[in-house]
C-alpha cells in the first residue's frame, strides 16, 4: 500500500485527516512499529485504529485499559475446569509427570487480546486504548510484545507473533508515561479540530447535513472547547450528535433557544451548562467573513429554510 491508497482508503472511511497523518499511519504499518497515539478525549484517536481495520480489511482487536488490569484480562488465563476435567479423565491413564506437563499446553489456554492478536494467523490491528488508565506495571508488562511482538508465558515460554500486527495505543495524557513505551513507539498527536476542519467532519459523517447550521455548530463547539471554565470539553462524536439532535427538531439555525433547548447533547454536566452562559451562541461565522446577525446571505438562507426549503 502506497500514500495516495492509504488516503483513498481514509477518505472512503470518511476520516478527515491530513497528510502528516496518513504518512505517520502509512510508515508505522510498512515498518511493524506501533503506534502512540496522543491527545485530548474525544478528538478522534481510538478512530484511527477502527478506519485502519477497515482500510486494510483486518479484524480490530480491542483492550479497554483502566486500573487493575492484569495479564489475566489482557493476556492470556487457564482454562481451569478444562484442566481439572482433564485431569479425572486422565489421571489413570498417563504419567503424573506427563499429565501435569500436558495441562499447561497451548489447548488449555483462554486468549485475551494480547494473546489472540499474536497467535492470529492472520494480521490484525490491535487496539490499546487509554493506556494511561492502566497501571506502571502493567505498561512495563507491555515492552516485550511492543520491541519483540511475542509475549511469554512462564509455562509455555517466549510466543512470537504468528503475524505482526498493527498496534495502536491511545493516551487521554491523564498520567505521563514511561520514556521506555515511547521509545518503542512511533508517535502521533491529535488535537482538537479547528473550526474549518469540524466542518469538515461534520459534513462527511452527515452527508444531509444543513451547511449554516454544520458552521454554527462547529463555532459554537470551538468556543466552547476555548472556555476555561467548561471543564469537560465537547468531543467530535458530541458534535455530531449536538447537529442530529438540531436536525431532528427540524431547527437549521442555532438560535440561543435552539442551543438551550439541545444543550445536554454537548454539555454533559450542569456545572459546564451554566458555565456555557452566551458561548452557545453569540455572533456566528458563517463562513462570509460578516457577523451572522449582519449578513444578508445568511438571513435570506435563513428565511428559505425557515420556510421549509431544507
Amino acid at each position: 500500500m502506497d500514500l495516495s491508497s492509504l488516503q483513498a482508503k481514509l477518505d472512503e472511511a470518511r476520516y478527515i485527516h491530513d497528510s502528516a497523518l496518513a504518512t505517520t499511519l502509512l510508515v508505522a504499518l510498512k515498518l511493524g512499529r506501533p503506534l502512540l497515539i496522543e491527545g485530548a478525549a474525544g478528538v478522534g484517536k481510538t478512530e484511527v485504529a477502527k478506519v485502519m481495520a477497515q482500510a486494510l480489511d483486518r479484524e480490530l482487536v480491542r483492550l479497554q485499559c483502566y486500573e487493575g488490569l492484569d495479564e489475566s484480562k489482557a493476556l492470556y488465563e487457564w482454562n481451569y475446569q478444562k484442566q481439572l476435567l482433564s485431569i479425572q479423565i486422565q489421571m489413570n491413564r498417563q504419567d503424573p509427570d506427563a499429565l501435569t506437563k500436558s495441562l499447561f499446553s497451548g489447548e488449555y489456554l483462554l486468549e485475551r487480546p494480547l494473546l489472540r492478536s499474536i497467535r492470529s494467523e492472520e494480521p490484525v490491528v490491535l487496539l490499546i486504548d487509554e493506556i494511561d488508565k492502566a497501571d506502571e506495571e502493567f505498561e512495563a508488562f507491555l515492552l516485550e510484545l511492543l520491541s519483540e511482538m511475542q509475549i511469554t508465558i512462564p509455562e509455555v515460554g517466549s510466543l512470537r507473533a504468528r503475524s505482526i500486527p498493527f498496534v495502536v495505543l491511545t493516551s487521554n495524557r491523564t498520567r505521563p508515561l514511561s520514556e521506555a513505551l515511547r521509545r518503542r513507539c512511533a508517535y502521533l498527536y491529535i488535537p482538537y479540530p479547528d473550526v474549518e476542519k469540524e466542518v469538515s467532519i461534520i459534513r462527511a459523517k452527515l452527508p444531509n447535513v444543513n451547511e449554516h447550521l454544520a458552521v454554527q455548530v462547529a463555532q459554537a463547539i470551538h468556543n466552547l472547547r476555548e472556555n476555561d471554565a467548561i471543564l469537560k470539553k465537547p468531543s467530535i462524536a458530541e458534535t455530531l450528535d449536538w447537529v442530529s439532535a438540531l436536525e431532528a427538531l427540524g431547527i437549521s439555525d442555532l438560535t440561543e433557544e435552539a442551543a438551550r433547548r439541545t444543550i445536554g447533547f454537548v454539555l454533559k454536566s450542569s456545572e459546564d451548562q451554566e458555565a456555557a452562559g452566551s458561548l452557545l451562541t453569540g455572533p456566528q461565522d458563517c463562513g462570509c467573513g460578516q457577523d451572522h446577525a449582519h449578513c444578508g446571505a445568511c438571513a435570506e438562507s435563513s428565511g428559505r429554510e425557515d420556510g421549509g426549503s431544507r
